[in-house]
């Protein structure tokens, strides 16, 4: 059997959707790039007894390794340091030399914020962050919160639990001492190779995959297939160890047989594949936008050397805005509606001079609630792309909320670019 871990996510602001969770995901691809197979990520809000019961779950699910995350901090809420020492059978103690290492690091953050702390206070919180538990392992904080490895009592049995903060950068900052505590390593001493591969559709169905998988499925012994669907791409994950790898080889070309008109990636995402085409080209690309209000523009600078190929974009909701900086002509905006073809046409030309850039984008439509009409409902959008080489277009009426719209349209917006630049299945 491969190592498995199990985490919780600890936080109310988690749990209620306050603040999305970011360790979770992080930890679970971590943990499989390194043979470890997660079987939950559990999240529970600031209660001792909810802390409690999901670490009994874990425990007893067959894990070798539970990881705990948040409520390490110096407020009252801050109850995960305790909880998993009792848990664990090991009650906590103050650790002066780690409560000087934690004061001192809180000094220094201190000074570099210009706060200004009670010295009573701040002792207080330093002190409750310095409890450590009878036996357990310190990862020194990356932050003013340190790390715990908690084994399990003598004479009682159960997986070690690995307490880590709740910040992301702290929490990443520290997984590499993590990994090196011998506790955490002879957890994870069974770990095998854990592969994952990604198949990208762009307007396949769901129920036209699941139907081709039917077919073959078994031929796919060994491989753990998931697919999800976002925003008209279908994503077919697999995950599996080294002697799945023919399943693996037959689950492509089975997809490649019967969806290769709509299979546009292997692995990279349409920004990848738009950024790298752009890249080998050495083009550029302006963007002008209305209704997605620079979500496109965000997109095109996401991926990692953006300033290279993305020379700006425009965010354009007036008609004078439209007018006076991406030339679309005032009477095409009397005539056509600012959302039209022919006003998308024009932005993405308008992007393209005003920035001299090589290629130009350009998106107008309507995310609502509001603003639709029998002619142009809520969810109309057009969307243009133009180059060196051609143009291609897009009209559609979407379904959904304003986000969704919205998003979904910086989606198609992307996907006609491939198309422009690379070919492949049509927007």
């Amino acid at each position: 059997m491969a190592a498995r871990a199990g985490i919780v996510v600890t936080g109310t602001e988690v749990l209620t959707g306050r603040v999305a969770d970011r360790n979770g995901p992080w930890l679970a691809e971590a943990l499989r790039a390194r043979g470890v197979d997660v079987g939950s990520v559990v999240v529970v809000g600031d209660r001792p007894e909810d802390l409690r019961a999901a670490l009994g779950f874990l425990a007893g699910a067959g894990t070798d390794l539970v990881i705990t995350t948040g409520g390490l901090g110096p407020t009252a809420d801050d109850l995960t340091a305790a909880l998993v020492g009792d848990f664990q059978g090991r009650p906590s103690a103050l650790d002066p030399a780690l409560e000087q290492r934690i004061a001192e690091a809180v000094a220094r953050l201190s000074a570099r914020r210009g706060w200004r702390m009670d010295p009573a206070s701040t002792a207080a919180g330093v002190a409750k962050q310095a409890q450590v538990p009878a036996g357990a392992t310190v990862l020194e904080p990356v932050g003013t919160a340190p790390g715990l490895v908690v084994p399990v009592a003598d004479g009682r049995t159960g997986p070690p639990v690995l307490v880590l903060p709740g910040p992301p950068s702290e929490l990443q900052g520290m997984w590499p001492a993590a990994l090196a505590a011998e506790p955490v390593r002879r957890a994870l001493a069974g770990a095998t190779e854990l592969r994952q591969s990604t198949l990208r559709l762009w307007g396949t169905p769901e129920s036209e995959l699941a139907a081709a998988l039917r077919r073959v499925e078994d031929q796919l012994i060994g491989l753990e297939v998931t697919t999800c669907l976002r925003d008209g791409e279908l994503e077919i994950v697999t995950r599996y160890g080294p002697d799945a790898e023919p399943a693996q080889q037959r689950l492509v070309q089975a997809v490649t047989a019967d969806f290769g008109d709509t299979l546009f990636s292997d692995g990279p995402t349409v920004d990848e594949l738009v950024a790298a085409a752009l890249d080998e080209r050495g083009w550029t690309v302006g963007i002008g936008e209305s209704c997605t209000g620079g979500l496109l523009t965000a997109r095109f600078t996401a991926p990692p050397g953006s300033s290279r190929r993305v020379l700006g974009g425009v965010a354009a909701y007036a008609d004078d805005a439209k007018t006076q900086l991406l030339d679309v002509p005032a009477g095409m905006l009397a005539a056509a509606g600012a959302v039209s073809p022919e006003v998308a046409a024009a932005l993405a030309e308008g992007a393209r001079r005003r920035f001299g850039a090589d290629v130009g984008v350009g998106v107008t439509g309507i995310a609502g609630p509001g603003g639709g009409t029998a002619e142009k409902p809520v969810g109309t959008v057009h969307l243009a792309a133009a180059g060196p080489d051609g143009a291609a277009a897009r009209s559609l009426t979407l379904l959904g909320s304003r986000e969704a719209v919205r998003q979904r349209t910086t989606t198609l917006a992307l996907h006609l670019l491939r198309q422009l630049l690379l070919g492949g299945p049509a927007a």
